[in-house]
């Protein structure tokens, strides 16, 4: 009986605290009715897993080969993981095609150069001009720890680091992280604190407007990134 009563007690605590973040994103959102926005992420749910779900079988011959480019050109693993912030500060493991040497944050984490980072091997360089290295994460977004579309996961280090150097930072963390997202369609890597304040104003955009109609249109713009190389203007 104490068992099933420490359950019962877990799973309503897990519920109490589901509600208050709920509540937390009907507040930021812009005259959007409770009911409307439950059936939006209820949407927003069953498009992720259907599309991942369907997203793997299509591109498995692609990652098979993606992975034995990478093992055939550089020593170390084809995927990686790394710790990232999630949903309202939970922490996971994001999954990556490796693009850069084994030992390329030796001395601690350290910000992408973007394009011309000495440390991305030849493979890597491609997969990161034409974002396949964030193919795996459809494993993240089966799991439910990541979206689609949202904004971007970053690393606690450098979280801690944002949030205090950008006004309502923390605000774009009331949704989970995505694969893509309105910030990623417009700018490509971040390199600096300044790179990131443009993205965030899309990010905190893309929370107050959350819907499947602007999901579908960020993900057709990030095939076209994709193809051109280069961000929505």
């Amino acid at each position: 009986m104490s068992v099933l009563v420490a359950r019962l007690l877990s799973v309503w605590q897990e519920l109490a605290i589901e509600l208050q973040r709920f509540v937390l994103l009907w507040r930021y959102q812009y005259r959007v009715p409770p009911f409307t926005l439950w059936w939006r992420l209820v949407l927003k749910r069953v498009f992720d897993i259907t599309a991942a779900l369907i997203g793997l079988v299509l591109i498995a011959p692609v990652m098979v080969l993606i992975a034995f480019a990478i093992k055939w050109t550089s020593p170390g693993p084809i995927v990686y993981r790394q710790e990232r912030v999630g949903l309202f500060g939970d922490l996971f493991d994001i999954y990556k095609f490796r693009t850069m040497r084994v030992d390329a944050e030796a001395d601690g984490p350290v910000w992408s150069l973007g394009d011309s980072d000495s440390r991305m091997t030849r493979v890597g360089a491609v997969l990161r001009r034409t974002h396949l290295d964030e193919l795996p994460q459809l494993l993240n977004v089966l799991k439910g720890e990541m979206s689609l579309v949202g904004p971007r996961p970053e690393r606690p280090h450098f979280v801690e680091e944002l949030n205090r150097a950008i006004e309502g930072y923390s605000e774009r963390l009331l949704i989970k992280p995505g694969m893509t997202g309105l910030a990623q369609v417009h700018y490509r890597y971040d390199t600096t604190i300044a790179d990131v304040k443009r993205k965030v104003r899309f990010d905190r955009l893309y929370v107050k407007r959350l819907c499947l109609a602007l999901d579908a249109r960020i993900l057709a713009w990030t095939v076209l990134v994709v193809v051109t190389g280069r961000g929505i203007k």
